[in-house]
């Protein structure tokens, strides 16, 4: 649990007609600090934003603090998003930053094994719980900003200025990246009895 996260219920807060409007006047209101707007948000991102959490943390009890921590990071920066059309690449981006913090504290506390049980305890095939296991054991020997990278392009499927635009790198540095961690990753788990049979369900790599 992360102790310095203020945890807000979402749900009690009050939506109104920006429920209707676009991400330009979503950020809009965030700006002007609209009462609605933080609610919206939450419901309009927040499926996003634990779904990147676990495709790069693994699943755990504290996406959800994180996830947390993400809109309060949000709404504190809100009034220096310049381009209010750029409102989700803002939120991929304090995603990816808090992600990347996450994963430098967990390797400081050496929580590697509290990590491990806690995804064998939530997939119910024996079989592929282990193959889980297994790939977030190698994930976790990847650098962080490599590793939110790697989830971002290859498993949340996003465009390479995407990518590049949420780790605040260039285009270039974001392709040389990509395609080292992509190399490290599949030679890995080719090797990995526990996961070659799922090779084929890797997505395949492109850089262009």
């Amino acid at each position: 649990m992360l102790q310095n996260v203020r945890r807000v219920n979402f749900a009690v807060l009050p939506g109104g007609p920006l429920v209707e409007q676009d991400d330009v006047a979503l950020a809009r209101a965030l700006i002007a600090g609209n009462p609605g707007a933080s609610r919206v948000a939450w419901d309009r991102f927040a499926p996003m934003v634990h779904r990147i959490l676990k495709r790069t943390l693994g699943p755990g009890s504290e996406v959800e603090d994180l996830a947390q921590e993400v809109f309060l990071c949000l709404f504190r920066k809100a009034k220096t998003l310049r381009e209010p059309k750029v409102l989700k690449a803002f939120v991929i981006s304090i995603t990816a930053l808090t992600a990347r913090a996450e994963l430098r504290r967990r390797r400081t506390r050496r929580w590697l094994h509290l990590d491990v049980d806690i995804i064998a305890s939530v997939h119910p095939d024996p079989e592929a719980r282990q193959a889980l296991v297994r790939f977030y054991e190698i994930l976790d020997g990847v650098g962080a900003e490599d590793r939110t990278a790697f989830v971002l392009r290859f498993m949340e499927d996003m465009e390479l200025t995407e990518v590049a635009s949420a780790l605040d790198v260039s285009l270039s540095t974001t392709k040389r990246r990509l395609a080292r961690v992509w190399k490290r990753i599949s030679t890995l788990v080719q090797r990995d009895p526990a996961l070659a049979h799922y090779l084929s369900s890797l997505p395949r790599q492109d850089l262009s």
